[in-house]
């Protein structure tokens, strides 16, 4: 066996066993990381309306939140409410305006109150979904390291047998 062989496949198989270890934890890390998001979820019992739902959120209606595509799905309504709220003005254009009024505008206020409130819960249901992209880029990365250092394992076996 040569040397360069010889390490060839020593490095074969450690880093096929160390991605063959590393990819089941960093699947169930991905499994985990959904689950937990899908318990808070379900403890702020956030439910679709009934009724009322845009076309292409009909299917949502009366459901659960408990996933993050559904809480991305839920942010665009809380997105339309707002806007709905506040005649079509963000909260920094509504802010703008009740600076311009000298802060002193009680409908202004308001408007700015809902507005805030609005976007701070659409962004929380928009990072709910971003961080089940993440579980799911986690749980699909850990299979393909899992698959990479068994192909990996068994060059170096290939390797092995043929000296």
């Amino acid at each position: 066996m040569s040397v360069v062989r010889g390490a060839a496949r020593a490095l074969l198989g450690a880093a096929g066993a160390a991605m063959t270890a590393a990819g089941p934890v960093m699947a169930a890390r991905g499994v985990q990381a959904r689950g937990e998001i899908r318990d808070e979820l379900r403890r702020q019992a956030i439910s679709f309306p009934g009724k009322g739902l845009p076309a292409e959120l009909a299917a949502h209606q009366g459901r659960a939140v408990l996933t993050g595509p559904q809480a991305r799905a839920y942010a665009q309504v809380i997105g339309r409410n707002v806007l709905t709220a506040t005649g079509g003005r963000t909260y920094a254009q509504v802010s703008a305006e009740l600076f311009a009024a000298g802060g002193a505008d009680a409908e202004l206020e308001g408007l700015r109150q809902t507005a805030f409130t609005g976007q701070m819960l659409r962004a929380s249901l928009l990072n709910a979904y971003q961080a089940w992209q993440l579980g799911n880029l986690a749980i699909g990365l850990g299979g393909l390291l899992t698959l990479t250092g068994a192909a990996l394992l068994t060059c170096g076996a290939t390797l092995a047998a043929d000296e």
